[in-house]
Parts: C-alpha cells; sequence; structure tokens
C-alpha cells in the first residue's frame, strides 16, 4: 500500500507526514542501501583524504590555482559523503524521524551545498584549463593564487546560501506551497530552481571542456607538425593535454553519475511518482557518492605531480614499515650478545 495515501488527512508539515518519504519497504533494499552508502561513503573519505595530503604536503602542488580547485572539489567530496551517509542511511534504513523541520531541512542544506561545491569547484577547474590553453602567455597573470582563493571564497558562499534558502523560508509549510514528492518540506519551485543551477553548472562546464579539448587537438597537431622547434613549451602543451583530457574524464563520469537522478528530479516536478520511481530514485542518489569516489582515482591516475607524490608517500611508508620488522631483530640480537658477554 501506498504510505503516503495512509497520511492524506495528515499535515504535509507534520512530522508523521515524513514515514511517506520511507521508500525502502524490503530488508533487502535496505540493506543494498547502507552497503553502498557505507563503501562508496568510506572509500570517497579515504581517497579524498589522501589528495588533499598529496597536494599540501608538496609546496610545488599547493602553491598552484589548479590544484586548489581540486582541493576544493576533494574537501567538497568529503563532505557530500559525511553528511550524506549519515542522513541517507538514518532516514532510509533506520527509519529515524525523531528530529524537527529546521533539522531535516539543516541536513538537507549540508548535501545540497556539499554537491553544489563539488559540481562549482569541477566549474572552476574547468575554467582554469580554459584560460591555460586558450591565453597560455597570460594565464599567469589573469589566473592568481589571490584570485583563486577570491573565487573559491565566492563558490562557498554562494552555494551555502542557496543551499539554506529552505531552512531561511523557501519552503511549502511556511509558503503553504505544493510540497516536492521527492524530499520532505521542500517547494517544488525551490527544487526546480535548484536543477536549473545544477544543469547551467553542468552547461558551463561542457562549453569550457568542449573548448579546452578543441583547443587541446590544435595543440596535438601542433606539435606533430613542428615537433623539433618547440623545445620547453612542447613540455607545457603536453601537460595541458593531459590535464584536459583527466577533467573530460571526470566530467563524464559526472554526466553519467548524476543524470539518472536529475531526470527523475525534472520528472517529479511536472507528474506524479510511483512507488517503484521514488524507490529507484534512493538508489539513484547513491551514483553521487560513487562520482565523488571515482574523481581522487582519476586523479592519481592521471595527474603526474600526485602521482609521483603518491608513489613517495608509499615508499617512506615501505621504508618505516620495514625499520618497524627489523627492529626487534636487532634488538635481539643486541640483547643476546649482552648474555654472552
Amino acid at each position: 500500500m501506498d504510505v503516503c495515501k495512509i497520511h492524506e488527512n495528515t499535515s504535509k508539515c507534520s512530522v508523521s507526514s515524513m514515514e511517506c518519504f520511507m521508500v525502502l519497504s524490503t530488508q533487502a533494499q535496505k540493506i543494498s542501501i547502507a552497503t553502498l552508502c557505507g563503501l562508496f561513503g568510506t572509500l570517497c573519505i579515504f581517497e579524498n583524504s589522501l589528495v588533499l595530503y598529496l597536494i599540501f604536503s608538496s609546496p610545488g602542488t599547493r602553491r598552484k590555482p589548479s590544484y586548489l580547485f581540486i582541493s576544493s572539489l576533494a574537501l567538497a567530496d568529503i563532505l557530500a559523503s559525511i553528511i550524506f551517509v549519515c542522513s541517507f542511511v538514518n532516514f532510509h534504513v533506520f527509519n529515524v524521524t525523531n528530529f524537527s523541520k529546521e533539522m531535516f531541512l539543516l541536513q538537507l542544506g549540508g548535501v545540497n551545498t556539499s554537491f553544489s561545491a563539488s559540481l562549482s569547484s569541477l566549474l572552476l577547474t574547468a575554467l582554469d584549463r580554459y584560460i591555460s590553453i586558450s591565453r597560455p602567455s597570460e594565464y599567469k597573470l589573469l589566473m592568481t593564487r589571490k584570485r583563486a582563493w577570491i573565487a573559491l571564497g565566492v563558490l562557498w558562499v554562494t552555494c551555502v546560501t542557496i543551499a539554506s534558502l529552505p531552512l531561511l523560508g523557501w519552503n511549502c509549510c511556511t509558503l503553504d506551497s505544493t510540497c516536492s514528492e521527492l524530499f520532505p518540506f521542500v517547494d517544488d519551485r525551490y527544487l526546480s530552481s535548484w536543477v536549473c543551477f545544477t544543469m547551467v553548472l553542468l552547461g558551463c562546464i561542457a562549453y569550457a571542456y568542449t573548448h579546452v579539448l578543441w583547443r587541446a587537438h590544435q595543440h596535438v597537431a601542433y606539435m606533430e607538425k613542428h615537433q623539433v622547434q618547440v623545445g620547453k613549451q612542447n613540455t607545457r602543451m603536453r601537460m595541458d593535454v593531459m590535464l584536459a583530457k583527466t577533467l573530460a574524464m571526470v566530467l563524464t563520469v559526472l554526466v553519467l553519475c548524476w543524470s539518472p537522478a536529475l531526470v527523475l528530479m525534472i520528472y517529479s516536478i511536472f507528474a506524479r511518482l510511483s512507488d517503484h520511481l521514488r524507490k529507484v530514485f534512493a538508489f539513484c542518489s547513491t551514483l553521487c557518492l560513487l562520482n565523488s569516489m571515482v574523481n581522487p582515482i582519476i586523479y592519481a591516475l592521471r595527474s603526474k605531480e600526485l602521482n609521483s607524490s603518491l608513489r613517495m608517500v608509499f615508499s617512506r611508508f615501505r621504508r618505516q614499515l620495514k625499520g618497524s620488522e627489523e627492529s626487534p631483530e636487532a634488538e635481539s640480537t643486541h640483547r643476546s650478545s649482552m648474555i654472552e658477554t
């Protein structure tokens, strides 16, 4: 039976009305969601924390604006993993409803902030590559560390502001308007605006990458034609081409992971969702965590600087591990020599 039908006569803003959004009806579905969230969330936190460590432990990477943007992306993905997994599992798996409307909207605002910041950080990274390839001679003058920090500040303030609007009053309870079928207390018009904001971000990223990849293709053709005369510029161009391809892979994964959830959000604005589709949306939401988990893997595989730093970290770890294994043997030898003496 449709749980929402049970609450037709219940206020849409009461705590009991939240039960109609708990769409996982079987234990197998709950275990599957909990397993996916636990696996993706744990790997995402570990991998993105490692990316942050590799960037800020190396003076060469932490000074570059492009890696500042990647750091912002990693930080946003860590926050998204923590907030999303905790709130999503508590709500859909353990069916916890002993919190107020304000607390739920605060959690939802945290999820929206982190995922919006993740997309916006990827947009800044795309614009950084756009400037680097389209205007290479002016790149260092245009993209300074100060401007990069200002851009990141504007990014996070904007994302926090947009995500806080339901908590500040733009919700269906305060406005007595149509509520979303996917999120409790969320106004349909706010959901439409957030989806439009997300689609604009994806469109800008796609446009920037299209231009970057087109210029990268031109650079490859130029290098093949004038390989002898290029010299140092050859290395710089190859680095730009490599990073452009890396970010294109990130964008592809982003679109594949976000498209199912966004399509269902758009569909819910214009039509009523069945219980089956709402269950599908719950599972599609975990793909956003998959995206956050895959991004650091792409960096480690494609970025030579991060790959080199990672190898150095593993090398130091192996030396320390080898030293700790040899120390008991050395101590035993020392003790036996003392006894013989």
